[in-house]
């Protein structure tokens, strides 16, 4: 490494030669620079750090890095020096590897450079798998090329090993700041003493109206991390010793966490404040995990992250992988942290057998209903029942809203504490019931799913209900479905004269069968609705 101090003193006076024109001095400073900075026994170091500093950055936070090199030789002696150390991550193929060079030059260069000079084509491809979070391109080396108006807003660390000021520096810079998924800023890491230079670089990009504060540094981010910490445990020390004990969080693994998260449920705004304490405490980690001072914590950090996705985390019933948001959670649950690298997920917080789609049987809701962590057991149903309904309602109009208003209406008398937990606990549970009864009513009344739909429409109209027999409903219904699958086309929502003729149709349907005047047209409405909401699925 070359001390800040006398680093800038030789890059200052490279910069008062060339002002004063005198070329021929300046080539000899600047060579004999890149001599030090290039010297085998530095760029064995800055290649050893870098290697250990990326593969830490992105248990934190998965992304990509750029190092920026003084010159193309210098170019390839950190190349190979990386892969020496991750011989895997080298490959002559173009298309294969998890590291590249990208610089100018043609077939005339020397023996050194010409494995890394690419032909405009293959350049173009690089870029497109550098630009692809998904891609194994993980890192590229430049000295100049890339260094202004590329964009991969998945690259979130910048390894600068070359002497830059000014306009040039904050072009660079700007290669790692732009919003992506959840990345929570650019890193840059500076091995030839840029501090300075960045800072003047900053005052004039802020004086020029630039947008937000473009830097925080690693020290001031573990001092916002330390804080979010201290009001998380806060959170869970309560008050007057009533609060939730979660010291054995190395080794109480699932039952620690949903103690916790059945405590933080149970305070006021608990799930908002934890939720959002949360956010800004992993924010703050990815941009300082590398700090001795934040590894030391990084266990706990992982404990309070998978509280938050147990709190957070909406859709249960869903069988996916991984989504991004529980992504950063697990990226920090490493080696000697609290949970194993599986999706973290209520039903196994709690100890339960993860249900299958509209099973809703007594035997699981008594097990719900049972469970010691009450506040968590209401979260827990109150989400399977609104994904089930998402899932098994999602094109029945009446159906949904039916099942919705009844659940939000359950859930804000339990959060503005107007109803208990056991109580709020027995509601979700009828709701479930009633859930499961109207889901299997088609079976019950011998119609399609799509007969159900309508005929559910046709029902929602009390004395229609009242006037008309079942079986004339099912008839309706039956009718209904056929006639307008008929008549679909993939625009009729949007072209006026043929929801006319529809209209026209299911108004006939109705007198045919003596469906009560009084309210014909508001079941010709939801009718319609209904048809809209089948969508492409008939058009």
């Amino acid at each position: 490494m070359i001390a800040a101090g006398q680093f800038w003193a030789i890059v200052n006076k490279l910069a008062e030669d060339e002002e004063e024109g005198q070329q021929a001095k300046l080539k000899s400073r600047w060579a004999a620079l890149e001599k030090v900075v290039g010297a085998a026994p530095r760029i064995a170091q800055v290649a050893a750090d870098l290697v250990a500093h990326f593969e830490e950055r992105n248990k934190a936070q998965t992304g990509k890095a750029m190092v920026v090199a003084m010159s193309r030789e210098i170019c390839v002696h950190v190349y190979d020096e990386i892969v020496k150390l991750r011989p895997d991550w080298h490959s002559p193929d173009p298309e294969q590897g998890a590291i590249k060079i990208v610089m100018t030059g043609s077939a005339s260069d020397k023996a050194l450079l010409r494995p890394h000079i690419y032909s405009a084509q293959v350049k173009k491809r690089l870029e497109k798998r550098f630009k692809n979070p998904a891609d194994p391109l993980r890192m590229v080396i430049v000295r100049d090329m890339w260094l202004t108006g590329f964009d991969a807003p998945c690259v979130h660390t910048l390894y600068v090993d070359k002497p830059m000021k000014g306009h040039n520096l904050m072009q660079a810079i700007a290669r790692v700041n732009r919003v992506f998924k959840d990345k929570q800023g650019g890193l840059v890491v500076d091995y030839i003493g840029i501090a300075n230079e960045l800072k003047s670089a900053l005052k004039e990009y802020t004086a020029a109206q630039g947008r937000g504060r473009p830097t925080v540094d690693a020290h001031e981010a573990y001092s916002v991390l330390a804080e979010k910490l201290d009001a998380l445990r806060g959170m869970l020390a309560g008050t007057n010793g009533h609060g939730f004990d979660y010291s054995d969080f190395l080794t109480g693994g699932h039952k620690t966490l949903a103690g916790a998260a059945n405590y933080v449920l149970g305070l006021k705004d608990g799930k908002k404040r934890f939720a959002d304490l949360a956010l800004a405490m992993s924010k703050a980690f990815t941009l300082c995990c590398t700090l001795d001072e934040a590894k030391a914590v990084r266990e706990e950090v992982a404990f309070f992250q998978a509280v938050k996705v147990i709190l957070t985390k909406r859709d249960i019933s869903a069988q996916k992988k991984m989504d991004e948001q529980r992504e950063l959670a697990i990226r920090q649950i490493i080696s000697a942290a609290v949970v194993s690298e599986e999706v973290v997920d209520i039903f196994d917080a709690v100890g339960l057998d993860k249900p299958n789609i509209g099973i809703l049987d007594d035997a699981f809701l008594a097990e719900v209903r049972n469970l010691p962590e009450r506040n968590l057991a209401v979260e827990l149903l109150e989400r399977l029942l609104e994904g089930e309904i998402k899932s098994r309602f999602a094109s029945n109009v009446v159906q949904s809203k039916k099942f919705s208003d009844m659940l939000t209406h359950v859930v804000q008398r339990y959060q503005n504490r107007s109803i208990e937990a056991a109580q709020v606990m027995e509601e979700l549970v009828e709701i479930a019931k009633k859930f499961r009864e109207a889901a299997s009513r088609g079976e019950q009344l011998g119609l399609n799913e799509d007969e159900v739909r309508f005929y559910d429409a046709l029902a929602n109209n009390e004395s229609a209900v009242r006037e008309l027999t079942d079986e004339t409903l099912k008839k309706i219904a039956h009718e209904l479905a056929e006639s307008l699958r008929k008549n679909l086309t993939v625009d009729w929502s949007a072209r006026e004269s043929v929801q006319a003729k529809l209209r026209l149709m299911v108004k006939r349907i109705l007198r045919k069968y003596k469906y009560p005047p009084d309210q014909q047209e508001a079941a010709v409405e939801l009718v319609l609705q209904q048809a809209k909401a089948l969508g492409e699925a008939w058009a």
